[in-house]
């Protein structure tokens, strides 16, 4: 399995555990709400459903009222399908949510992993969020080496493209800092809070906590997948 194909497993998954749905819904969710996939076909959605449902992750159900897949058939149109997430594919899930590895820190997988942190445990989501920071620190000074290096012999807007590079890391490992530190935060006020630390464990482990993420007013926080970090 590809890497990218892996992830499209995994959002695809992520989404169905929220909602059923049928083929045109998830790509419009894909599309809308995971920036990794803002340019990808019915062509390469189809073939991953067809993976899922052939593992026993998915299964397919029809997704029209009984007098709207009769007109579909009359029509000559096929009638809807709408896929559902079985247990196997929600336990398959909740393991995929807990690896936290080097692949949960690259772009691409790492932009799919933060859209699901609502259903992260608390504990995971830090162990994420600092390994990206971490590889976005090596990438920094590798960057960093290059350009001290190569600055001399650079023209003008080779030069610019570099240093904002350089500027799109850097704003990341910003953000991750101030998510680091939230996450921190409602992990010690949940400690310190009046059931004490015993009364808090539970909590700690359930998925959906958000542990108080930083609010910004107007601005955006940096897109993960954006190229400029590659």
């Amino acid at each position: 399995m590809s890497r990218r194909s892996g992830i499209l497993e995994f959002a695809v998954l992520g989404l169905l555990r929220e909602a059923p749905m049928h083929g045109y819904e998830l790509r419009k969710r894909l599309n809308t709400s995971l920036g990794i996939f803002r340019a990808f076909s019915y062509g390469t959605l189809y073939p991953c459903l067809k993976t899922l449902v052939a593992n026993g992750w998915l299964i397919e159900e029809p997704g029209s009222a009984p007098e709207e897949a009769l007109a579909a058939s009359l029509a000559g149109r096929r009638a809807k399908i709408v896929y559902r997430l079985t247990a196997e594919g929600k336990e398959h899930f909740e393991e995929l949510l807990s690896h936290t590895g080097p692949d949960a820190w690259e772009d691409e997988h790492f932009a799919a992993r933060f859209a699901f942190f609502g259903q992260t445990e608390r504990e995971v989501r830090m162990r994420v969020l600092e390994g990206r920071r971490s590889r976005l620190e090596e990438r920094l000074e590798k960057m960093r080496a290059s350009l001290a290096r190569t600055r001399d012999r650079l023209d003008d807007y080779t030069l610019e493209l570099q240093r904002h590079g350089m500027e799109s890391v850097e704003r990341e490992v910003r953000w991750l800092n101030e998510l680091i530190e939230s996450e921190r935060a409602g992990r010690d006020r949940r400690r310190s809070g009046p059931d004490g630390p015993e009364g808090t464990a539970q909590q700690d482990n359930t998925s959906g906590e958000t542990g108080g993420l930083p609010r910004h007013g107007g601005s955006t926080r940096p897109d993960p997948s954006d190229d400029t970090t590659k």
